[in-house]
């Protein structure tokens, strides 16, 4: 017997409107890095949550964590993020744990074209361990961490509009492929 195939990312919107483009996923998968080139291969401003949170704090994000705990901080990332989506096209990168929260995830699937970037663990480690500014790894085992993370976010970032995959690649090749799936001129 034929079953029906599970609803995909077709089913969804895929195709690019000129909304606000997140992106979305765990951290160290290129959300920023990837984002930018995007945004100038479409001619697009780009922001970078992050950045956008520490500028209206005053403070970096581990400042913010190490003085007031995660839930302040998902509060004004929410805060954030909701004034960027403001229906004029542009890239935004998020940070990893944005998407988690059921306020801006609605947000986001509303109103812009999300795009989870994903990538294998043993990528994501190598790529964190370059940079000691995350404050969810700090004094920890990142692979542990990491695993742990996407069991919990994994399936709430497949909720995204777009999947595409970051591999141990050049970036522009992430950027090609997202430009692909979200049906973007000839990638």
């Amino acid at each position: 017997m034929l079953q029906s195939p599970a609803p995909s990312n077709r089913d969804r919107k895929s195709r690019w409107q000129r909304e606000p483009i997140v992106l979305v996923g765990l951290m160290g998968v290129g959300k920023s890095t990837v984002g930018k080139r995007l945004a100038q291969r479409l001619g697009l401003p780009f922001v970078d949550a992050d950045n956008a949170i520490e500028e209206a704090a005053g403070m970096s994000i581990a400042e913010i964590f190490a003085q007031f705990g995660e839930p302040y901080f998902r509060d004004g990332e929410r805060r954030v993020i909701q004034r960027l989506i403001d229906g004029r096209p542009k890239v935004i990168a998020t940070g990893g744990g944005a998407f988690i929260n059921d306020a801006t995830r609605a947000l986001i699937l509303s109103d812009a074209l999300s795009v989870w970037l994903d990538a294998d663990i043993d990528v994501l480690v190598d790529r964190v361990r370059r940079r000691d500014t995350r404050p969810l790894l700090r004094g920890k085992d990142p692979a542990k961490v990491l695993r742990e993370l996407a069991e919990v976010r994994n399936p709430l970032y497949a909720q995204a509009d777009v999947h595409v995959t970051s591999n141990n690649a050049p970036h522009e090749a992430t950027v090609r492929a997202i430009l692909k799936a979200i049906g973007y001129g000839n990638a």
